[in-house]
């Protein structure tokens, strides 16, 4: 017996999700290219034996499917017109008709249940015209479930056809789907949720806020049944109003406009004003993780106006004030900012996601970010040094400077190039132009490195002081402490290579440099033309502390390797 304090309408109340499901494709919203489809299919008899729908959780993937069952049985059908909702429609719809038999493939994953799908299709339809299988998740079937149903699929008896769901589907076989007409599913923008939302509260005759309703098309991520819910919730907890503070309250939301203010703060680099807004949220109950969300959503927001003004009148899932701050930022904040504060914000978003001071996790991010917040782009340092020492060569190296310590942890924006001079690279000792198919040592080292053999390149690079090539003989010197097999190994691996005898011939002393010697020495040499360029030691001087991190030749980029650990 049910108790007295019990609501009359509690036993009976269905959630909106389930009330208001579309039952005919004129309410079925943001799908229009599958409904033009079937309809011209329906219209001409051109229809398939199987369907397979897919997109998103929430999208209508079941509920498209009952109604192209109802759309198939209907008495006139199949028609996409369905004007009256009759029994069997009635009946399809709530997943209670005898011929429309729909089944769950995460529970109904085996072999033996595809049998009985393939034992029952030989008997006609009790009631329907069409005896239509609904097999939802249906990329749960395990590979042999998936082989035994091929040959039923690609040739059914005419009374019976197959409608499948997935939101996984490249999980489905390729053999099945290419027996099926597939539709993807769109995910529904905002705005298109907002304004369906807004027509469901006023069927319910609750009073809704325009913000709450974008709040929570915002929230549902394209899902229409994600979005019901949280407005049924919201209905719920604002006693049949739906505001704005309620839902902000309810889903751990932050107001818009502290939203902008804080990126406002971040990029002007105000860290006392930063950390202010932050603890403000947090007390109004902002989750830290989804502070730093909501920055990184406006920070893409001010990125779309910089690159498409028009976007902001065609996005009705923003506030007037977003568009409005957020064209603004965009006209003052260069690219090079706002992908630098993307990037550090999506790296930010998992470090507090795993820590377990979340809010001080996300101040360290912001504060980051607000002491970057004034480095200049590699094009604004440039264009300083230029000012500060114009009549200053431009010249074809580039050089990478990195931040000093107390500046923070991140580098310079795009790891800032400067022209500098370029560096003497002392000239080789090798026999320059010898007709051979080795004109010096360094083609040997190359055939080397094109064979892959690793150790003898670093050997020949490190150990040998190269005297001369010639056809068929090499002279060298080994620097102290080489191992003197090292001229046996490369005589046997030349005349392997080659097809050729070789003599190697090993002197006591002379020869040039080893290469990796060389590579050295000009490294060393390129870093201090480096440090002494004008344009470089007045960015120096512009920022205490920064520091050299690479320079390499733009008209030979390989000619030098990366610097290593020891050289920063």
């Amino acid at each position: 017996m049910a108790d007295s304090n019990t609501p009359k309408n509690a036993a009976g109340y269905r959630v909106l999700a389930r009330k208001y499901r579309p039952k005919n494709f004129s309410d079925l919203i943001g799908q229009e290219a599958l409904v033009r489809t079937l309809t011209n299919a329906f219209t001409t008899g051109r229809i398939a034996q199987g369907y397979m729908l897919t997109g998103v959780r929430g999208i209508g993937k079941t509920t498209t499917a009952r109604l192209i069952a109802r759309a198939l049985n209907y008495p006139n059908g199949p028609t996409m017109d369905m004007p009256e909702m009759t029994a069997g429609c009635e009946t399809i719809l709530e997943s209670r008709h005898i011929d429309v038999i729909e089944m769950d493939a995460a529970s109904n994953t085996g072999v033996d249940n595809m049998r009985e799908i393939i034992d029952s299709v030989r008997y006609a339809p009790v009631q329907a015209k069409y005896k239509v299988y609904i097999i939802d998740e249906v990329h749960m079937l395990s590979k042999s479930a998936f082989n035994a149903l091929l040959k039923t699929l690609e040739e059914p008896p005419p009374h019976v056809k197959f409608i499948f769901a997935t939101t996984e589907i490249r999980k489905v076989p390729v053999t099945i789907l290419s027996r099926c007409q597939r539709f993807d599913l769109k995910r529904l923008d905002a705005a298109l949720l907002m304004q369906h939302y807004g027509r469901i509260a006023k069927l319910e005759n609750v009073e809704a806020e325009d913000e709450a309703l974008r709040m929570i098309a915002r929230a549902a991520e394209g899902s229409v049944r994600d979005g019901l819910s949280l407005l049924d919730q919201a209905i719920a907890y604002g006693d049949g109003h739906v505001k704005s503070a309620d839902v902000m309250t309810m889903l751990g939301l932050i107001d818009r406009g502290q939203v902008i203010g804080l990126f406002d703060a971040v990029m002007a680099g105000d860290a006392p004003r930063m950390l202010a807004d932050v603890a403000r949220q947090y007390e109004a109950g902002g989750d830290p993780e989804t502070i730093l969300t909501d920055m990184a959503d406006f920070v893409h927001w001010v990125t779309r106006l910089k690159l498409v003004p028009d976007s902001a009148m065609m996005d009705q899932s923003r506030t007037e004030e977003e568009k409005t701050r957020g064209a603004d930022f965009a006209k003052r904040l260069g690219m090079a900012h706002l992908t630098r504060a993307w990037q550090m914000l999506l790296k930010g978003i998992s470090e507090t996601a795993l820590s377990n001071q979340p809010l001080q996790a996300a101040e360290m991010v912001l504060i980051r970010l607000a002491h970057a917040a004034d480095f200049p782009s590699g094009e604004d340092l440039a264009k300083l040094a230029q000012d500060v020492k114009p009549q200053a060569p431009r010249l074809s190296p580039q050089v990478q400077l990195v931040a000093p310590p107390d500046r923070g942890i991140y580098p310079l924006p795009e790891r800032s190039i400067l022209a500098v001079a370029p560096a003497q690279i002392p000239p080789s000792t090798d026999q320059p132009n010898i007709p051979r198919a080795f004109r010096n040592f360094s083609d040997i080292i190359a055939l080397a490195t094109e064979r892959r053999d690793i150790k003898l390149k670093t050997d020949l690079e490190t150990y040998i002081r190269p005297i001369a090539v010639s056809e068929g003989k090499v002279e060298i010197s080994l620097v102290e402490g080489a191992n003197p097999a090292i001229a046996n190994e490369l005589s046997r691996k030349l005349e392997a290579w080659t097809n050729r005898r070789w003599m190697v011939m090993v002197a006591k002393s002379g020869g040039a440099e080893p290469a990796a010697q060389i590579r050295k020495d000009a490294k060393e040499s390129a870093f201090r033309s480096a440090r002494e360029h004008p344009d470089v030691q007045a960015i120096l001087k512009k920022f205490p502390g920064a520091e050299i991190l690479n320079v390499r030749d733009l008209e030979a980029p390989k000619a030098m390797e990366e610097p290593d650990e020891e050289s920063r």
